[in-house]
């Protein structure tokens, strides 16, 4: 189990990585900004992919170099 602040590592560098540096600081801002409802989000923000789909689309992307 990774610690958080392992998450949250892996979690910028998946940002930087998919948006580059300035667009993943402007999506931190809007989601810090923003009344953030991630129920709704969930349902209406995200591709229809099951935890699973989106669980190995994470995980190939955490393991491709930077």
């Amino acid at each position: 189990m990774k610690t958080e602040a392992e998450i949250r590592m892996k979690g910028m560098q998946a940002l930087i990585s998919a948006l580059g540096l300035v667009e993943a600081e402007r999506f931190l801002a809007a989601v810090s900004r923003d009344k953030f409802d991630y129920t709704e989000w969930r349902r209406t923000g995200l591709p229809q992919l099951s935890i699973e789909e989106i669980a190995e689309a994470a995980n190939k992307l955490a393991s491709t170099p930077l």
